[in-house]
């Protein structure tokens, strides 16, 4: 969901950083092999992960949500040469996807993916991390940020996508859903949170930028 009125949303667009053909072809297969398609970060968020990759200069990336590898190759485009993207994505048939176009990158074989559960999957990556984006299911955002508070560098920057969930954080909650209720105790979280300074940008769906002090 988008918050801002179209026009204004295209000029935005129109007016910052073009999207690398790459990612242009790989959008483009998504939209036409992969369902839920709407779950690919995009031209202009994509972009904004690209710039705030490049002005932390990450060593170590944590993705959480790796979908078909779209905001993985963005952030990648800022992490330093030596430097590792570790991405993790529960959809073990979307591994090949993601490997093809990691492949046809810079930064191949510096991206090590992984299927299955992050939770069980944190814990056994030995690395502290410069950036990380939790982007995936909505119910444990706050269950991740407790698997990686502590693995964080002093200066590294968490984002959280969907954090406004199409505006349904600021109406009534309907009673079989759970997503909203635990995106509201998370964006708190956030809030409140000693270890860390935020700021919620009502980009795209809605996306946080917290910073580990």
């Amino acid at each position: 969901m988008d918050f801002l009125p179209e026009k204004i949303d295209t000029y935005a667009v129109n007016h910052s950083e073009d999207e690398p053909q790459l990612l242009q072809e790989l959008s483009r297969e998504t939209w036409q092999k992969i369902m839920v398609p709407r779950m690919l970060s995009g031209h202009f968020q994509g972009r904004i992960l690209s710039m705030v990759s490049k002005l932390v200069n990450p060593k170590s990336i944590l993705e959480i949500g790796t979908y078909t590898g779209y905001s993985a190759l963005c952030m990648a485009e800022g992490m330093q040469e030596s430097g590792t993207l570790h991405t993790i994505d529960k959809n073990e048939e979307l591994f090949d996807f993601q490997r093809k176009y990691f492949d046809k990158s810079d930064y191949g074989s510096n991206m090590k993916q992984y299927v299955g559960n992050a939770l069980d999957i944190i814990p056994l990556i030995d690395e502290k991390f410069d950036m990380v984006f939790i982007d995936a299911d909505k119910s444990n955002y706050t269950n991740y940020f407790h698997a990686i508070i502590n693995k964080m560098n002093a200066g590294g920057v968490i984002l959280s996508d969907n954090v406004l969930w199409s505006g349904k954080v600021v109406e009534e909650i309907q009673p079989k859903d759970i997503d909203t209720p635990a995106l509201i105790e998370y964006n708190k979280l956030l809030k409140n949170d000693s270890r860390i300074e935020t700021v919620l940008l009502p980009i795209r769906d809605g996306l946080t930028i917290s910073r580990v002090k």
